[in-house]
């Protein structure tokens, strides 16, 4: 394959097609969270995470699943937990079972504000993907998004 093969040139626009889709949507988010709640996606998204957990087997996340979970180093998902745990809205705890394995909670504020700030960023989503499909080059990742069947099943 060369620069200018017709398949790596396809590639490249497929690929920056979605690294625009994702900005505006971010970016659009970003901005309704950050104006209505003082959150940004990431510290919506972690806390989006963790108010899904549950008491039981299974139902705790440790840090490194955490950090995949949203998609940031480990060092970078810490530095967010202490920003999020600074604010009284995670804490976080040893594992009973394993000293070495730390997990973190959302505190009851924490929950109230994610709850509040969903709506906020589902309504922005909404508003992005609609901005986006008006658009030729990117309406058809948008579809892709709403079909649903990036998820796994």
């Amino acid at each position: 394959m060369t620069a200018t093969d017709p398949a790596l040139t396809a590639l490249a626009q497929g690929w920056c097609a979605l690294s625009l889709l994702h900005g505006r949507i971010e970016s659009h988010i970003e901005h309704a969270l950050q104006a209505k709640h003082d959150l940004s996606v990431r510290e919506y998204s972690l806390l989006d995470v963790l108010s899904r957990q549950h008491n039981g087997e299974g139902g705790h996340l440790q840090m490194k699943q955490v950090a995949d979970a949203v998609v940031l180093s480990q060092s970078a998902t810490t530095r967010l937990v202490t920003r999020l745990e600074d604010r009284g809205l995670l804490e976080r705890y040893l594992c009973p079972t394993d000293r070495r394995g730390i997990y973190t909670n959302v505190t009851t504020a924490g929950l109230k504000l994610v709850g509040e700030a969903r709506p906020t960023n589902d309504a922005a989503l909404r508003e992005a993907l609609d901005a986006a499909s008006a658009r030729p080059e990117l309406a058809p990742l948008v579809k892709v998004v709403e079909s649903g069947t990036l998820l796994p099943a």
